[in-house]
Order: structure tokens, then C-alpha cells, then sequence
């Protein structure tokens, strides 16, 4: 039984350093922000998320108990990521220019819906 809890944790340490390491490639060379804002927070999220699973797989084989730490780690981080990459967003968004921001053809850019004055129904 040891083996296999040793070879789950070892997986769950490559699985979440090969998505750290993608998340971490995806934010160097990928062209804009707002592309950029997908790596960090889906890619690097889901490698720190498979490290710290890894270590309460351990710690729970080894102690035979389940560490909360880990579970408040991931909950904190799980939360907070996604919603740091709406405000990065809507600060990129705020910064830019009105005329330079990809807008739909006759809708608004943010709800898309008709855009005022327009006759034509959307």
C-alpha cells in the first residue's frame, strides 16, 4: 500500500508542476493582457491545485488524518484568482481607449445589447 500512495503523490506533484509550467509558459508568450490572463488563472491555479492535493494525499497516509491547511490553501486560492482577473480586466478595460476596445457590430460592448439609436433589432 505504500508504494501506491507513493506513486499517486508523485503523479499529482508531475501533473500539477506540468500545468504550473504550461501556465507559466502561456504567460510569457501569449500577446496581450487580456490573453495573458488566462494563464495564471486557470493553468497555474489547477498546478498549485494538484501540489497541494499531493500534499494531503501524503500527510493523510502518513498520519492517517486530513490536514485542514491544505483545504484552506486551496479554497483561498480558488477564490481569490478568479476574481483578481476581473478586476486586472476591468482596470485594462477602464484604461483603454473607447475606440480601440473590440466591439460587436451595432451592440454594445459589454451587455451586447442594441446599441442606442440603432433602428435594426439585434
Amino acid at each position: 500500500m505504500e508504494f501506491l500512495n507513493e506513486l499517486l503523490v508523485s503523479s499529482l506533484i508531475v501533473i500539477g508542476a506540468t500545468f504550473a509550467l504550461i501556465g507559466s509558459y502561456g504567460m510569457l508568450k501569449l500577446p496581450d493582457l487580456m490573453s495573458r490572463l488566462h494563464a495564471p488563472t486557470k493553468a497555474t491555479t489547477l498546478g498549485v491545485g494538484g501540489a497541494l492535493v499531493a500534499s494531503m494525499v501524503y500527510f493523510l497516509a502518513l498520519n492517517g488524518t486530513v490536514s485542514i491547511h491544505e483545504l484552506l490553501i486551496s479554497l483561498f486560492l480558488f477564490l481569490t484568482a478568479p476574481i483578481t482577473a476581473h478586476f486586472l480586466a476591468k482596470a485594462w478595460l477602464h484604461t483603454q481607449q473607447p475606440n480601440t476596445l473590440p466591439r460587436p457590430a451595432r451592440h454594445d460592448w459589454s451587455t451586447f445589447e442594441k446599441a442606442p439609436g440603432s433602428d435594426e433589432a439585434g
